[in-house]
């Protein structure tokens, strides 16, 4: 899905996640970047063009790290209910451990600065359709899902939910604990679409 990172590009990203938790998308500049990693902005840009090319670099790995996570994640003998709640324990125990990709894909202004940063937020929420959808379809299959709603608007509703409960976490400034509140939505999620 992605270009491989090399180790420097890896600690650019890292780094420049750091200044978006910090101090949002207008404080991560090159300048701020060279700053921060002890470089000069002359070695910034031998790694990347532009700060555009470091947040899509950011999300294509995040993209391609959620498409192996949940691949390994899923790749059991669990049924539907047990793979949804897989599928999102996983994602929230990610992002409490890394939250300046929240804060890169839920940034400000983001998305109309760039076709490219949408055209790679894009590409995340395929990833997640591509694990969730089979899920939500076998459940419907099995009896455990409820058919009363199409599992194109079903795949929607919970996807939905999940990005407004990420969403919440950051503009909370990651406050909350989104390991616990993330098991309390997928309860509730799963008393809306269970049968």
């Amino acid at each position: 899905m992605t270009e491989i990172l090399t180790d420097r590009q890896f600690e650019i990203i890292e780094a420049a996640g750091k200044i978006l938790t910090r101090a949002g998308v207008s404080g991560l500049t090159i300048k701020n970047l060279a700053k921060e990693m002890h470089f000069s902005e002359a070695a910034i840009y031998r790694h990347f063009g532009s700060k555009e090319k470091i947040i899509i670099a950011m999300l294509e790995y995040l993209a391609t790290n959620m498409d192996e996570r949940y691949t390994t994640t899923l790749n059991r003998n669990l049924n539907p209910e047990e793979r949804f709640i897989k599928i999102f324990q996983n994602l929230f125990a990610f992002f409490n451990s890394n939250p300046h990709f929240v804060v890169a894909v839920f940034s400000d202004g983001l998305m109309e600065k760039s076709e490219n940063i949408n055209a790679t937020i894009l590409k995340i929420m395929a990833v997640k359709k591509k694990h969730l959808m089979p899920i939500l379809a076998k459940g419907q299959e099995d009896g455990i899902f409820t058919n009363a709603i199409p599992v194109e608007d079903l795949m929607h509703i919970v996807m939905g939910t999940m990005r407004l409960q990420m969403f919440k976490w950051r503009v909370a400034n990651f406050q909350f604990d989104i390991i616990k509140k993330g098991d309390a939505i997928i309860q509730s999620v799963l008393k809306i679409i269970k049968l």
